[in-house]
């Protein structure tokens, strides 16, 4: 998960070896919000997040998606009633968790992959992965519908046990936090970890920020990537499976829902080895902001437009529905370009066309925790050149097309779209906060793009 609210700097704290492994955080570690507001966040967060997610797939399975039929519900027989709609782990949640799991964390191992380098990080470490997220990607999703198509598993099976499931994520992913806290605390994996002296925040944005098994094992690829984005497209696949065997059909409204879905997830592990120089992983640590946060917010609040399409069949028509989907793909396509011409720009050092021309940029010096200065180039022309931030205008436009099959009979399958943009918006605060920090200086013609999401004039 990537929550509405941060604390620049938590990327940054190296591990000290003291009494009480405490340290003073330093200028480069103030808080976005003031303390009163981010420490009430971050408890808000934690308490309010795992009943959220249920009362999420409450509503949407079992109140026809409508918030006023569940507030009633809750007002009539108040915290009893909660508790009463709360499902229990069950051992088939379980069994279909691990299995899930296991295949993944298989997969991330045993398939053969790119060596590709990360960004250097504060402490002067270069992460290293192995990318073979387009291939796990592909072995998941035929492994899936072939065990569908012939009859050695229902998809149904998972829909119908969705409450039981994200019970136990809920659970079981609070229970692995405690344990990467403990790691942090007493065999980080590298030089990038550490505590703040508060355990709160240490809980909440965790120890290290590239906690590892063994030498080969990347926790954070696995919790980001091949369990959270990976259920994303699985659980779509699920929810157009169970209504067509629900219905005898698939809506078209669920047709154009699951292809965007699946276009989405499809351009994330494309562009895997890009994801890992963003925030979730070169500056995120590993605590709950982040794992639970992809464990259990991915798989029950991004796929929720799907779970409330699968018991409403709404019929678009061909012209509607082919209008939506050409939106949403034509989003997903620019999202994906403006991260492609970033990424063609950095491995290429600024040696290359964009739109045709040679790049605009700023050339930008900064220094790790280790005192060492680097450079770093800024792209500055393309879609770069129209706002700072405009990669998240696609994407947040893409969210609204894919929800947008579900009409306007109910906000909360809107909620998804909401969200994104209060985060997208709270990042790129984070984002600019960090580069006008002390230790992200830029030269050669201070420039930036005047605007954070809306277009130049």
């Amino acid at each position: 998960m990537r929550s509405v609210m941060a604390y620049v700097g938590g990327a940054q704290m190296k591990r000290v070896k003291s009494k009480k492994k405490k340290r003073n955080m330093g200028s480069e570690s103030k808080m976005v919000h003031s303390p009163m507001v981010t420490y009430a966040s971050m408890l808000s967060l934690l308490a309010l997040c795992p009943p959220f997610v249920i009362l999420l797939w409450y509503t949407m399975v079992h109140a026809d998606g409508s918030v006023l039929q569940t507030w009633d519900y809750l007002r009539q027989h108040g915290l009893q009633g909660f508790i009463s709609i709360w499902p229990q782990p069950t051992a088939t949640a379980w069994k279909i968790i691990a299995c899930y799991a296991a295949f993944e964390a298989a997969l991330q191992l045993l398939l053969p992959g790119k060596r590709v380098e990360g960004p250097i990080s504060p402490a002067g470490n270069k992460p290293v992965y192995k990318a073979n997220g387009v291939l796990a990607y592909a072995v998941t999703m035929v492994t899936y519908v072939g065990l569908w198509w012939f009859g050695i598993f229902d998809p149904s099976i998972v829909y119908d046990h969705l409450g039981e499931i994200f019970s136990a994520l809920i659970f079981g992913s609070l229970a692995f936090c405690v344990l990467l806290y403990i790691k942090g605390q007493i065999a980080p994996s590298s030089t990038d970890s550490g505590s703040s002296g508060n355990i709160i925040i240490d809980f909440y944005w965790g120890m290290e920020l590239y906690p590892r098994i063994g030498k080969n094992f990347d926790i954070k690829v696995f919790t980001n990537c091949r369990f959270g984005m990976m259920s994303w497209a699985v659980l779509a696949v699920t929810y157009c499976i169970k209504q067509y065997e629900t219905y005898g059909r698939v809506a078209d409204s669920m047709l154009v829902n699951t292809i965007l879905m699946l276009v989405y997830v499809t351009k994330f592990f494309w562009w895997e080895a890009g994801y890992w120089n963003t925030m979730d992983i070169a500056h995120d640590r590993a605590g709950f902001y982040i794992c639970w946060g992809c464990l259990v917010w991915v798989p029950s609040v991004y796929t929720s437009p799907g779970m409330y399409l699968v018991n409403h069949p709404v019929t678009l028509g061909v012209q509607l529905a082919l209008y939506i989907l050409v939106a949403g793909i034509l989003c997903v396509y620019i999202n994906y370009d403006c991260d492609r011409q970033r990424q063609e720009f950095r491995r290429t050092n600024g040696k290359c066309l964009v739109w045709g021309k040679a790049p605009s940029k700023i050339v930008a010096s900064y220094t790790t925790t280790t005192g060492e200065t680097k450079t770093s180039l800024l792209l500055t022309s393309g879609w770069w050149g129209l706002a700072r931030h405009f990669h998240y205008v696609p994407e947040i436009l893409g969210a609204f097309f894919w929800t947008l099959p579900a009409l306007f009979n109910h906000f909360l399958p809107y909620f998804y779209v909401v969200f994104l943009t209060i985060l997208l918006f709270d990042r790129a605060k984070r984002d600019d906060d960090r580069c006008k920090s002390n230790a992200f200086k830029l030269r050669a013609g201070y420039f930036f793009v005047e605007y954070k999401l809306k277009p130049r004039e």
